[in-house]
Formats: structure tokens, sequence, C-alpha cells
């Protein structure tokens, strides 16, 4: 008799989990500032996407690809870099430890590139080589901007929905480029 209303309790806390996960979903911070799960998920999955981005511009041979590439390239390090080290001191002054960048990457996160990629791309030379590139730095950013997107509908870290806003706008005009590249 006793499992019945458990099973009911139970049932009624599933039932309202949905309508609860809202309310007080935010925490704060050692600063008093509110963050939400949605701010500290987009912070430590976007760290490692980051240092993905960053590893790939670090792939560029010395030769045979386009001036336009390496620029690029140069841009997408240049940028990529201080947003880890911003989303980094975001995640500890939450009170997180910030994710490691190189190694156990999750290949489910949004346009993540696998060891099989990343090796097939390291053994590609010239114009395949800026192909390649090209083709999955475009599915990277996509990953991107799909997981800065999730941040502005869930996030409330002022500094964490700016950078997600800038994610979106800075990567989705390298996109076109990229596409304009290919073309």
């Amino acid at each position: 008799m006793r499992t019945v209303p458990r099973l009911l309790t139970l049932s009624a806390v599933l039932a309202a989990a949905p309508a609860l996960a809202g309310c007080g979903s935010s925490d704060e911070g050692s600063d008093g500032a509110a963050y939400s799960p949605a701010d500290v998920q987009f912070a430590r999955q976007m760290i490692p996407h980051h240092a993905q981005a960053v590893e790939m511009a670090d792939m560029l041979p010395a030769d045979g690809v386009s001036p336009e590439l390496v620029e690029l390239a140069a841009g997408i390090a240049g940028a990529q870099q201080p947003e880890i080290d911003r989303m980094t001191a975001m995640l500890e002054r939450w009170g997180f430890v910030p994710p490691p960048l190189t190694g156990g990457h999750s290949h489910e996160m949004a346009g993540m590139l696998t060891e099989d990629d990343l090796a097939a791309l390291g053994a590609a030379t010239g114009a395949e080589f800026e192909r390649m590139w090209l083709t999955m730095m475009i599915e990277h950013h996509e990953g991107a901007v799909d997981m800065a997107e999730d941040q502005l509908a869930g996030g409330s870290d002022a500094e964490a929905r700016e950078l997600a806003e800038e994610i979106v706008e800075v990567q989705e005009d390298e996109i076109a480029r990229m596409e304009r590249m290919l073309g």
C-alpha cells in the first residue's frame, strides 16, 4: 500500500517537472550575478568547440593554400582564443571547473569533427585541403551558431548572452564567406 502513494508522488513530481524547470533555475555566482544552467552548458560546450576550431586553424600548411584561407584561419583563431578565455573566466566566476581544451571532445556536439575527420584533413594537401577545411569549418561554425542560439533561448547571464550574440553574428558572416570561397 505504501508503494502506490510513492508512485503517485513520483508521477506528480515528474509531471510538474517541466513547469518547475523554469522556476528557480538561476543560481547566483560569487559576484551575485544570476546565471542559468543554459549559460553553464553554453560555456562548457563552446570552450572545447572553439578549441577545435583553433586546432583546425593551426593545421594550415605553410604553402599550397590561398592567402584568403590563411587570412580567414588566422582571424578565426585570433577571435576564438580570447572567447575561450572569456568563457573560462565566466565558468570560474560561477564556481565551475572549465573543461579541458584537448582530448575527450564530445563529438556529439554540433559540428565537432572526429579524430578520423582531423586525420583526413591533416593528410590532405593543396586544393583538396582547402576544400575539406572550408567544408568542415562551415559545419563546425553551424554547430557553434546552433549552440549560441540555444544559449540565447535559455540563458540569463548578460555576458554569456552578449558573447552568444557575437558568435552568431560573426560566424554566420564567416559561413557566408567560406561558402563564397567554395563557390
